[in-house]
């Protein structure tokens, strides 16, 4: 039988579009291998919004070149960011790759496999929905990104926005539900902006309530928000909705205005803290994530100061902190000199993440002694472990749970990034899911 091995890097759309490209080979009669050395066909799907996920690709693609030399039979696809609309230069670069495909063009990955291992490739896009073995889902509903900040590459890479309808997401996620899924996230580069593109007036509010009625499914969520769209109505389905987890990523990059400005961000530091507050007074419980840039060309010592200012005020339950990388074609990359040292950007970099540490540990310690419905979801280390619906990770001690079970912990363990007890009850509480409560 021909194997496959799909190597992924990058964020969680990715995840998503390995998963359907998987699901098309496997209809094509192909089996999964663990190893790209060894599979007779390899798919590596790449990120270029840093240099470290680039690097990694690159690095992945030159490994594989000696084996492509040695067994020419084997076939090597290639989607992602790293595709742009152009291949000339990688074609040159990388000449033992046989196809190239952009983010979400998956009947040319399909196309180019079935040619060449003499397998029908004709598999419809929409039926490429993943086989799940799992209780969580990932389910994309907007694809591209309109914002054009000054310092990423992806709408360049993966195009305009464009919205999934509404019965065809539905009739995703039924199809999820039905095979174990209770846990499914709805994704977008900027997934407040779904519906912008329709011709009727429709937005994420109204796929949540689409989606929240589906039998089954226990809890919904999305990723990734951007400040500017995050309207009053999608605020108000995530209170209303019980199904909707009370976890919102709301990105703010930086707490300088002059920054957010260079950035291209369409908000100022008080607007972000204003929606911050709007939300909370909505969401009393809502643990909030977010992203942040350090090093961004021309960022002095005071406007990081502003930065971790936010940080500090905010008491985010989980920062994803980056430090500027240039990338070439982007409006940062024509008009900036990257400027701040590396040093300087590390150091920012430590810096955030020590407040960050200690706002964590607060947060979380003060859930000692709750109890906690937990949906498990895998192994770590021989321990159990699952998130609550506030995207929190806790270990379970003592008792292993079958995967996709929800359990009730009792918290008597925490760090900054996770919590651990034990078991006080198996299975869901009678009615919908209650919401948790928030000490802190």
């Amino acid at each position: 039988m021909v194997s496959y091995c799909i190597w992924t890097v990058g964020c969680q759309m990715n995840e998503s579009d390995s998963e359907r490209i998987s699901s098309g080979l496997e209809q094509m009669g192909l089996a999964p291998c663990a190893d790209p050395v060894e599979a007779d066909v390899v798919v590596v799907n790449t990120c270029v919004v840093r240099r470290a996920p680039e690097d990694a690709a690159t690095a992945m693609l030159t490994r594989l070149r000696p084996v492509k030399d040695a067994h020419p039979d084997r076939t090597i696809a290639v989607t992602g960011c790293m595709v742009g609309p152009s291949v000339s230069d990688l074609e040159k670069h990388l000449p033992h790759v046989d196809a190239w495909a952009r983010p979400g063009e998956f009947d040319i990955v399909l196309a180019a496999v079935g040619g060449r291992v003499g397998v029908d490739a004709a598999v419809p896009v929409d039926s490429l929905i993943p086989t799940r073995t799992g209780p969580t889902a990932f389910v994309p509903v907007i694809r591209g990104c309109d914002k054009y900040c000054a310092y990423c590459i992806i709408p360049y890479r993966r195009g305009s926005e464009a919205s999934r309808p509404i019965p065809e997401v539905v009739a995703e996620v039924e199809t999820l539900v039905d095979s174990g899924v209770r846990d499914v996230t709805l994704l977008g580069q900027n997934v407040d902006s779904y519906g912008h593109d329709f011709s009727a007036p429709c937005d994420l509010a109204d796929l949540l309530h689409a989606v929240h009625d589906i039998p089954g499914l226990v809890r919904l969520r999305f990723l990734t928000s951007h400040p500017k769209d995050m309207s009053g109505r999608i605020i108000s389905a995530v209170a209303e909705l019980g199904k909707v987890c009370e976890c919102v990523s709301l990105p703010f990059q930086t707490g300088d205005d002059e920054m957010l400005v260079r950035m291209r961000r369409g908000y100022t530091r008080a607007e972000y803290l204003d929606k911050v507050a709007e939300i909370r007074r909505a969401i009393p419980d809502v643990a909030l994530t977010t992203d942040l840039m350090v090093g961004l060309p021309g960022e002095t010592e005071a406007q990081f100061e502003r930065t971790l200012e936010v940080v500090r005020e905010v008491r985010f339950d989980k920062v994803h902190s980056a430090a500027y990388s240039e990338r070439p074609g982007t409006v940062a990359s024509r008009t900036m000199a990257d400027d701040v040292a590396p040093e300087e950007k590390k150091r920012r970099l430590r810096a955030i993440a020590d407040a960050q540490k200690r706002i964590g540990l607060e947060i979380n310690s003060a859930l000692r002694g709750a109890a906690v419905e937990v949906l498990v979801d895998g192994d770590t280390r021989g321990r159990r472990r699952g998130r609550m619906r506030s995207d929190k990770l806790v270990y379970v001690n003592g008792s292993s749970p079958d995967v996709g079970e929800f359990v009730t912990v009792r918290v008597s363990g925490a760090s900054a990034f996770s919590l651990e007890g034990e078991v006080v009850r198996q299975g869901r509480a009678a009615g919908p899911e209650s919401r948790e409560v928030r000490t802190a």
